[in-house]
């Protein structure tokens, strides 16, 4: 089975067929809707290849981020959101060696993606290609188990009324959102206007960073760290280049007329959502595929991933 899963996985892959072919193509099935990406048993067989685009793709070959480890730990793990393309997960191991490092304490890793990508049936129109993921700003959570990492909410750093960040915020926050930022496989991180302002107001040896910080509405508890394109995934779509600058001064002005809080209204219940995904998305779906055995972490409680 697994021979044959790989087999139509590459087949798809492989693009349209041959030039000349005198047979006529069937209509395309229609697209999967939510609620089936996220139901599959485990990532897809096969090389790691990120598919399509940031809000209209999938994955093969994705990886689990282990529950915790030096200087993080993954949050509200019932939502199975904890898959990533490979390069992702060693950029966020590495994010947390990173932040231990410094004496930052253990950031939360909230929302990555599914097991095979794909649309999310509450939340994000993103994280699909298994390149994004959603760290948590706060700090102030010692080691903790899973159960236990369920039940977290955010802290909100931006006063609205002022538009600016709150008194909560600190050197640490800055730090954390620093060192996210600075690794050259990130392309983009998205903060709330205000943290932007905040970081661009902050005296930095380097700001060459700042570039990537990118203003967006909501992101006032948490930033969204994407990487670009991989090496091997052919079919991966880049976003177009963010502009030159820092995006400090006249560009983040521009944001904080209109800055306003972004609430979530699904409350965590499945909703069918349709995204037209690229063809070779389908085959990714229906194919066997790897299940992520249960551990034990290191509180001892048992977790069905």
């Amino acid at each position: 089975m697994a021979l044959i899963a790989a087999g139509l996985i590459a087949a798809a892959l492989a693009g349209p067929a041959e030039a000349g072919s005198h047979k006529k193509k069937k209509p395309a099935p229609p697209a999967p809707n939510s609620i089936a990406w996220s139901q599959v048993s485990g990532p897809a067989l096969g090389p790691a290849q990120s598919i399509g685009g940031y809000a209209a793709g999938c994955i093969t070959g994705a990886q689990a981020l282990p529950g915790e480890g030096t200087g993080y730990q993954v949050i509200r793990m019932s939502r199975q959101r904890f898959y990533g393309h490979p390069e992702l997960i060693d950029y966020l191991k590495g994010f947390g060696r990173k932040v231990a490092a410094a004496g930052l304490g253990t950031a939360l890793i909230g929302d990555m993606g599914q097991a095979r990508g794909g649309p999310m049936s509450f939340g994000h129109a993103s994280h699909q290609i298994g390149l994004d993921a959603d760290v948590w700003l706060r700090l102030d959570h010692p080691p903790m188990g899973r159960n236990a990492r369920e039940s977290l909410t955010e802290i909100k750093y931006v006063d609205y009324d002022r538009v600016r960040v709150t008194e909560d915020w600190s050197e640490r926050q800055s730090q954390l959102v620093r060192i996210a930022a600075s690794d050259p496989r990130v392309t983009r991180v998205f903060v709330n206007p205000a943290i932007k302002l905040a970081m661009c107001r902050h005296s930095w040896p380097d700001r060459t960073f700042l570039r990537k910080l990118r203003p967006w509405h909501g992101h006032d508890g948490h930033m969204h760290i994407r990487l670009g394109c991989p090496a091997g995934s052919p079919q991966c779509e880049d976003q177009r280049d963010i502009p030159d600058g820092d995006g400090c001064g006249d560009e983040v002005e521009s944001w904080l007329g209109s800055v306003y809080p972004v609430v979530e209204k699904h409350n965590g219940k499945p909703q069918p959502r349709y995204v037209s995904m690229p063809p070779a998305c389908t085959a990714v779906l229906r194919a066997a595929g790897t299940r992520v055995a249960a551990m034990d972490d290191a509180h001892g409680e048992k977790t069905v991933r």
